[in-house]
């Protein structure tokens, strides 16, 4: 018994050791493509090539080193300044790998090694470079969510091959009343809402479908209502100043993705009597 217990703990202690060289694996390439997502929020909202030139400086416009591109290290270790002309690089660079390595652990943490995982890592790619344009240009390039519509063709066709279930027409619920939705807000609110937030809601519908897509939009605003409340009460936003909506939707696509089922759960306990 005794030989039996120390085979299992030792069995249990190989697994664990497997799983978080995964887990770190994971991270690493997450990071390393944090790094590519940054040259894509810093060139696609000037119309560059996200592959020419090489990756250099913004201020002396030198070409980086490969010892200068290492993920968060390079920063850290040139004190977030260019090793060229000395002028300070932003934090945000290092912040954003380590954001993506985080995302993409939590992706692989729900999905584990699948076509659901790649799916899921790439929409959560592409949701983060969202993310920093909009905030910093006010604006969702129409590229990247047409790569957002394309992937969630194909994903849902081949959920639909998968299952033989209606998902192909439940997209196209999906993107009637996300991109309809969003649409009727901004002809009523004369201009509140962005084409590029219109555009990047139907391309949600088609990975989430009509019911996905309501948790999407319930969440989004909900995380923009606490936020936009939260820069009132601390006097940086008036109630007129427009705050970019493309990070909530964002962020409310993520959190919808990996963990609906149990959004569902706290939305039915908290505002329903079911």
């Amino acid at each position: 018994m005794e030989y039996c217990k120390t085979n299992d703990g030792e069995r249990l202690t190989t697994l664990l050791k497997g799983e978080l060289n995964v887990w770190l694996l994971v991270f690493i390439t997450g990071l390393l493509i944090g790094s590519f997502i940054n040259v894509c929020v810093h060139r696609l909202p000037k119309d560059e090539s996200i592959v020419f030139p090489a990756s250099h400086c913004p201020s002396c416009k030198m070409k980086l080193r490969p010892i200068d591109l290492v993920p968060v290290f390079s920063w850290l270790f040139l004190k977030g300044k260019c090793r060229f002309c000395n002028k300070s690089i932003s934090s945000r660079y290092p912040l954003v790998e380590l954001l993506t390595g985080f995302l993409v652990t939590l992706v692989y943490m729900e999905t584990g090694l699948s076509i659901h995982f790649i799916f899921y890592s790439i929409i959560t790619f592409l949701l983060i470079v969202i993310v920093f344009i909009d905030l910093d240009h006010q604006i969702i390039p129409d590229g990247v969510n047409l790569i957002i519509a394309l992937l969630g063709t194909l994903y849902s066709i081949y959920i639909f091959y998968e299952t033989r279930s209606p998902v192909l027409l439940n997209s196209l619920g999906g993107i009637l009343l996300g991109g309809g939705f969003f649409l009727l807000i901004a002809i009523l609110s004369k201009g509140g809402m962005g084409g590029g937030d219109i555009k990047l809601m139907a391309a949600l519908g088609i990975w989430f479908g009509w019911q996905g897509i309501l948790m999407v939009t319930f969440l989004s605003f909900l995380i923009g209502g606490i936020y936009a409340i939260g820069l009132i009460l601390i006097r940086n936003k008036g109630r007129k100043d427009m705050v970019p909506f493309g990070p909530f939707i964002s962020l409310a696509a993520f959190l919808t993705f990996l963990y609906e089922p149990y959004l569902l759960l706290w939305y039915l306990d908290k505002f329903t009597n079911i």
